[in-house]
C-alpha cells in the first residue's frame, strides 16, 4: 500500500510540475511580433505635442482651439513613428479663422506616411502632410472635423477609419510581418486600441493570469499529495 501511495504521490507531483512548466513556457514565449498598417489617431490641446487618443474619432469631441492628428504608418507602438510628423499648431493652422457662435474650430493634421508605410502597389500622396481648420458645430466629433478638410473618407463595416482623402485605396488595418517597415522592438498596438483588453501596458514578462494559474496548479497538486498521505 505504501508503495502504491508513493507512486500515486509521485505521479500527481509530476503532473503538477509538468503543468506548471507548460504554463511557464507559454508565459516566457514572446508574443508574435507584428504591427499594423493603419491610420492612428492623435489629440492635442493645440500646443506642440501629440497624445495617442483614448477613443476613436467617431466618439471624440475635441474642443475649440484643440487639434486632432492622423498618421498612416506601419505602427508597432503609440510613441514611435506612428505619431504625426507635423506639430499640432492650432494657431498656425487656424490663423485668420474667427470663431462663430454655435461652432468650434479644430486644427486637423493628416500625415500620409512615407513610401515604406504604403500598402503593396500604392504610393502616398506627393504632399506628405495636409492640414486644415475645420469649423464645425460645437458638439461635432473628430470624424466630422476630419470630413470637413480631407474627403473622401473610407470606413469598413465595423466603422473603422480605413482611408483619408482616398488613401489608401483599399485595405484596412492589416497586420504586417516582423521587420516590415519598422523595428520590432516596440510592443504591437492594434488599430482598435493602444493597449488592448486586459493589457497591463508593460509588454514583457508573464501575465498575472498565467502566474495565478501556475500557483493554482501547485496548490491542487499539493492538496492531492496531502490527501494521499492521509489515506496512507
Amino acid at each position: 500500500m505504501t508503495t502504491l501511495l508513493a507512486g500515486r504521490t509521485a505521479r500527481i507531483a509530476g503532473a503538477a510540475a509538468g503543468a506548471l512548466l507548460t504554463l511557464t513556457a507559454v508565459a516566457a514565449a514572446p508574443a508574435q511580433a507584428a504591427g499594423y498598417r493603419y491610420w492612428s489617431f492623435w489629440e492635442s490641446d493645440g500646443g506642440t505635442s501629440w497624445t495617442y487618443a483614448t477613443q476613436g474619432p467617431a466618439t471624440a469631441r475635441p474642443a475649440d482651439g484643440e487639434a486632432i492628428g492622423f498618421r498612416f504608418a506601419l505602427s508597432q507602438g503609440t510613441s514611435d513613428t506612428s505619431k504625426p510628423t507635423a506639430a499640432p499648431g492650432f494657431a498656425e493652422v487656424c490663423a485668420g479663422v474667427e470663431k462663430k457662435d454655435g461652432s468650434k474650430r479644430i486644427a486637423v493634421v493628416v500625415d500620409f506616411g512615407g513610401p515604406k508605410d504604403a500598402p503593396p502597389g500604392e504610393k502616398p500622396p506627393a504632399k506628405p502632410v495636409e492640414t486644415g481648420c475645420a469649423q464645425v458645430r460645437e458638439d461635432a466629433t473628430g470624424a466630422e472635423a476630419l470630413a470637413e478638410v480631407a474627403k473622401p473618407l473610407r470606413y469598413d463595416g465595423a466603422a473603422m477609419l480605413c482611408g483619408i482623402a482616398g488613401y489608401p485605396a483599399r485595405g484596412c488595418g492589416e497586420p504586417v510581418a516582423e521587420g516590415e517597415g519598422q523595428s520590432a522592438s516596440a510592443a504591437p498596438a492594434s488599430p482598435e486600441s493602444a493597449s488592448g483588453p486586459g493589457s497591463d501596458g508593460e509588454g514583457s514578462g508573464p501575465s498575472f493570469g498565467v502566474l495565478a494559474g501556475g500557483a493554482a496548479v501547485l496548490a491542487l497538486g499539493g492538496a492531492a499529495i496531502w490527501k494521499a498521505r492521509r489515506r496512507g
